[in-house]
């Protein structure tokens, strides 16, 4: 009851925000929608990583993900409501840019980013992720190295895909070859972390070592891509890149930049070298959802500033947001282990 009380109560309040700021309320919703399907397809990315290398550090948490990833098609639903709010959203929804007077391929990316397409890819998108969840789940497949390979293959793809069409476009300026890898390299640490965060540690102790190399093989390629592309970015210094930095220039997103470089690498980097910190199951635990937490900023940094000023709105409606969807998972746990025990 108390966690259908707080579902209703942030859903509540997140619609009067869609009514008073709908800008916001969409760059919120989209950024707090990102965050939790990089947790639910990124553990089910690290199944099927586990399924192709094998090694003890998967049996321990490859259930939970797998479980986890039931709830895949059910937040591909949740998608929906940002097609049909994506004229709010999206600049080149509106037909309200002149393509060949601001940009370069103007007829390449006008028909890419035509209203039809783009809503047809979404849900071709969608649909994969769907399928994808349902065939890793199927008795025969759970430990197919095939299927891992396959489901491997068309994440990548496909997640490549969706950043570049649902985040990257929030700028169409702008573009990035690193963004895709980037995106990816988040969403597999946010799996692992959440699968670090809630395991039974008495039970897989003996495991957390490989599971914190694992995070730091995450933490380190996810910041070295995002220094790649602000590198490249910066000596070429070209006016239609840098403009994705100059969003991020304001005194609030350089801090929010700040605060990445110290807790979504240098923190979790000097307590992931340790080999004590990685036996300890409580530090594990706080370091794990420390991570998550400032990959949740991550993903704020990737969407916030492309949407453009947002107003004092965007400060409550994007916890209201993460608070809505995480109730909303809590919700269905509580259904599920309700089921598996009646």
């Amino acid at each position: 009851m108390k966690r259908l009380l707080l579902l209703a109560g942030a859903v509540a309040l997140a619609l009067l925000g869609w009514w008073l700021a709908p800008r916001a309320f969409f760059a919120c919703y989209l950024a707090a929608w990102w965050f939790g399907i990089g947790v639910l397809m990124g553990g089910l990315a690290n199944v099927w990583l586990h399924n192709l290398t094998g090694g003890a550090w998967g049996e321990v948490i490859r259930e939970d993900m797998l479980e986890r990833a039931r709830l895949i098609p059910l937040w591909c639903l949740l998608f929906l409501p940002l097609l049909a709010g994506m004229d709010t959203l999206y600049p080149w929804a509106a037909h309200s840019i002149d393509w060949h007077a601001e940009f370069s391929a103007p007829e390449f990316k006008a028909w890419w980013l035509s209203r039809p397409f783009f809503i047809a890819r979404a849900l071709v998108l969608l649909a994969l992720w769907s399928l994808l969840s349902w065939l890793a789940r199927k008795p025969a497949l759970r430990r197919s190295p095939g299927m891992a390979a396959f489901g491997l293959l068309a994440y990548v793809f496909s997640l490549g895909l969706a950043s570049v069409d649902w985040i990257m476009s929030l700028q169409p300026e702008w573009s990035s070859s690193v963004f895709g890898w980037l995106a990816l390299s988040g969403q597999m640490l946010t799996g692992m972390a959440v699968a670090v965060a809630l395991l039974k540690r008495e039970a897989a102790r003996k495991q957390l070592p490989d599971l914190g190399n694992l995070l730091l093989m995450y933490v380190l390629g996810w910041a070295y891509l995002a220094y790649v592309q602000f590198l490249i970015i910066w000596a070429e210094n070209l006016p239609h890149e840098i403009i994705w930095y100059a969003r991020r220039s304001t005194a609030v997103w350089v801090g929010v930049a700040w605060v990445l470089v110290a807790f979504h690498l240098a923190a979790p980097l000097m307590l992931l070298l340790s080999r004590r910190a990685k036996r300890a199951p409580s530090l594990m635990g706080v370091l794990a959802w420390g991570l998550l937490a400032a990959h949740l900023l991550d993903c704020w940094w990737l969407v916030l500033p492309s949407v453009g000023p947002l107003g004092s709105s965007a400060l409550w409606l994007a916890p209201t947001l993460v608070v809505a969807f995480a109730s909303l998972w809590l919700v269905w746990a509580g259904r599920r282990m309700e089921g598996r025990y009646v």
